[in-house]
């Protein structure tokens, strides 16, 4: 207490010093002092007005305090005074027993006297109720049935209740009853029969279908009502609860089940298209069977039955389950197609489940799958297994008949450019397009596995496709006047492989997302590449071969006489150049080039290999100026079959020309700066090279030739870099090993 009056009167202090920090607040210190009189005087009001609040409150309370005691000490005489009469009735209650037997005898007759009547025409509603189900008048049927079993139930009840041990009159009171038992079982059978045939019935005759569902009905309320009453009292009559609502709907989904096994009427020995088949009759039947659901059964059934989403589960489970008998077969490649297709597209698509017509029911996307993924990856597996087994048959067998038509006596079609082909890539491609449609039906990854699946067959058929083409050309080679149309078959296989390639990419751009290329692409287009150029170089061997006894005459006295062996050449590989004008771009271009380059360098050969030594000036002039003519007459030639001007091929005809002037050099002391000058243009020539040139000239003595080979070794010219070697793979016969110049 001391320190909260300590507290209050700092605080009054420090209060005081905050109003008067100033002189002249001095003069308010009156006005202060009242201020605060008023302040003090409306919380004591404030604090007595609570006092006396509380006071009257607890008054009030005590008050009701004492009205409470007396109203309990009141109940409890009341309670006494029950009590006491209570225990002085004990005695009269139970002198009332004799009353309650009375009571419960006489609810028996009563009972015994209400179904007198019906007991004792049992008989003969027993034959009218089966005459009525045998008419289908299922309600009326059901009426009596009820009549009956309703008599049996009370009468076994009140037996009961008199008597639950007494066997004897419960057997009895059931042998008498013992029809009715089989009428039920009569009924039940017909309703059954009504449902399974419900998709048929409620088209022709919807109210049979509806006095079904009321019967069912009628009992559910007695088994619910005879449920109550055995809670109650121990009691259920017999057969009960009959439960018919939970086996109509066990009759349904059989139905149902039976509709979707009954829809296969082929087998594969029948019919190679009886899965497509089937699946189309399952798809048709299954949407058609909702539809009328949809519109006629569900009027026929109480909306808490929700009977469409009922039938819709059915039929979606039985589906499932007929489906992975399917999967479990064993299903061909174009079946397991059929079957994924139809699965996973199919069946929820607006041919079917999305119809529509259902939409409004149903949310497709909210079913489970009708087979499990493991399943449907198994399939997949499947698939791929047998399409690879199926696509190395397949392109065995297309290679195997294109090889066939390459020893056809007609030449091979054109394509609308005149370019030579065979039918083996598109026979290839349409094998891989029509798979890979199949695939795409089915899913965008499974696509992509086709596609990576066909690339790398593609890879290794194009091996054999190259082993096949090499064959082709030696079995030419032991008899070069067969096959007839050898080079316009083989132009066709170079040609094929640009359409290989022209192919690749359209699939991978059609089927596949992968921009990038992947390793299987580049391993075909180098396989293709290879069988181009082997094709490009078989054909040019063929030309060359022919030229064999041209290019023997070059550089030779024949030669230096006036033999036309160039002029020969020029027009064979003209005529030559003729067929392989059919040869697609970059390949034609690539064979004229190295057509050029081969001619050139067999000629040079010719010199490489002094056939002939220049005995005068004048022969070495007349020779030089020939070598310049048909050098010439190769840059035109090779000009006009070539789309490509100047450059390397200019060079190679030049490399002629070079020598030329070795030779035609009338003055031997300018001998080194001529070689000099035909070295720095040809930096691959080798020692060996100028010894047979200056051989050839036949003037350049052992002691000019060293100098010369000494002098270049010591002064040897700067060669240019990147240029196509020309002297390189032209050997000089010689005891010796070649070198190069130091």
């Amino acid at each position: 207490m001391e320190e909260t009056d300590k507290e209050v009167v700092a605080m009054a202090v420090q209060r005081v010093a905050s109003m008067l920090q100033r002189p002249d607040q001095l003069d308010k210190v009156e006005q202060y002092r009242r201020r605060e009189a008023r302040k003090k005087a409306s919380v004591e009001a404030r604090l007595k007005a609570a006092i006396q609040s509380q006071l009257d409150g607890v008054r009030t309370g005590l008050c009701q305090l004492h009205s409470a005691l007396g109203d309990v000490k009141a109940i409890q005489g009341s309670l006494a005074d029950v009590s006491k009469d209570w225990r002085q009735s004990i005695n009269t209650i139970t002198n009332l027993k004799d009353v309650k037997d009375v009571v419960v005898q006489h609810s028996q007759l009563a009972s015994a006297v209400e179904n007198l009547k019906n007991i004792f025409s049992v008989p003969e509603i027993v034959q009218e109720t089966r005459e009525l189900i045998e008419h289908a008048e299922l309600l009326q049927a059901h009426r009596k049935l009820m009549d009956l079993e309703c008599s049996r139930d009370d009468l076994m009840y009140e037996q009961y209740r008199l008597d639950s041990r007494n066997a004897h009159d419960m057997n009895l009171i059931r042998n008498y009853f013992d029809d009715v038992q089989g009428l039920s079982d009569e009924l039940a059978k017909q309703l059954w029969m009504v449902l399974q045939r419900a998709i048929v019935t409620v088209r022709r005759d919807p109210t049979m279908l509806v006095s079904v569902v009321r019967i069912i009905e009628r009992e559910e309320k007695i088994d619910r009502r005879m449920l109550d009453r055995k809670r109650q009292t121990g009691f259920i009559p017999p057969g009960r609860p009959k439960a018919w609502k939970k086996h109509m709907f066990q009759v349904l989904e059989g139905t149902v089940s039976t509709r979707i096994e009954g829809s296969q009427a082929e087998t594969r020995e029948s019919d190679k298209m009886w899965l497509v088949k089937l699946l189309e009759i399952t798809r048709k039947n299954v949407l058609d069977d909702l539809i009328v659901v949809k519109n006629l059964m569900v009027q026929c059934f109480p909306p808490h039955y929700n009977i469409f989403h009922i039938m819709f589960d059915f039929y979606h489970r039985s589906l499932s389950a007929r489906l992975k008998e399917l999967a479990a077969e064993d299903l061909e490649a174009n079946e397991i197609v059929s079957l994924l297709t139809w699965v996973l597209n199919t069946y929820k698509s607006v041919e079917m489940m999305g119809h529509p017509e259902l939409l409004a029911e149903c949310d497709v996307n909210l079913l489970e799958p009708l087979l499990p993924q493991k399943v449907v990856s198994s399939l997949l597996s499947k698939y791929l297994q047998t399409f690879k087994s199926n696509i190395t048959g397949w392109l065995r067998k297309a290679l195997d008949t294109d090889k066939k038509d390459w020893q056809k006596e007609t030449e091979p079609e054109a394509d609308q450019d005149g370019y030579y082909q065979t039918t083996l890539p598109a026979i290839v491609f349409q094998m891989f397009e029509q798979n890979l449609q199949v695939a795409a039906q089915i899913d965008e990854n499974f696509k992509e596995e086709v596609l990576s699946l066909c690339l790398k067959q593609m890879n290794s058929f194009l091996r054999r496709y190259r082993e096949e083409a090499a064959a082709y050309r030696e079995e030419h080679l032991k008899d070069r006047q067969l096959p007839q149309c050898y080079v316009q078959y083989m132009i066709a296989i170079v040609n094929n492989c640009q359409t290989f390639k022209e192919s690749v990419s359209s699939l991978k751009k059609k089927y596949s997302k992968m921009v990038e290329p992947v390793q299987s692409d580049a391993a075909i287009e180098t396989t293709l590449n290879e069988v181009a150029k082997e094709g490009c170089q078989f054909l040019l061997d063929e030309v060359f071969l022919d030229l064999e006894q041209h290019l023997s005459e070059l550089l030779t006295k024949k030669w230096l006489m006036g033999s036309n062996a160039v002029d020969t050449i020029c027009v064979t590989v003209e005529d030559y150049f003729n067929d392989f004008a059919k040869i697609k771009k970059p390949y034609s271009e690539e064979m004229t080039t190295e057509a050029h380059r081969r001619v050139v360098m067999e000629y040079i050969k010719a010199i490489m290999q002094k056939r002939i030594s220049f005995r005068s000036a004048e022969e070495r002039k007349e020779g030089a100026d020939r070598m310049i003519k048909e050098a010439e007459q190769f840059r035109f030639l090779f000009k006009k079959l070539s789309s490509v001007r100047g450059g390397d091929s200019d060079r190679m005809c030049s490399a002629i020309v070079a020598i030329a002037e070795v030779f035609k050099l009338t003055d031997p002391s300018l001998l080194y700066l001529e070689v000099s000058t035909l070295v720095s243009k040809y930096p691959d020539i080798r020692e060996e090279h100028i010894m047979a040139l200056l051989a050839v000239r036949g003037d350049a003595g052992r002691d000019m030739r060293t100098m010369i080979i000494e002098t270049l070794n010591q002064n040897k010219p700067s060669s240019a870099a990147d240029t196509q070697p020309v002297f390189r793979d032209i050997t000089v016969p010689s005891m010796t090993v070649p070198k190069l110049l130091k």
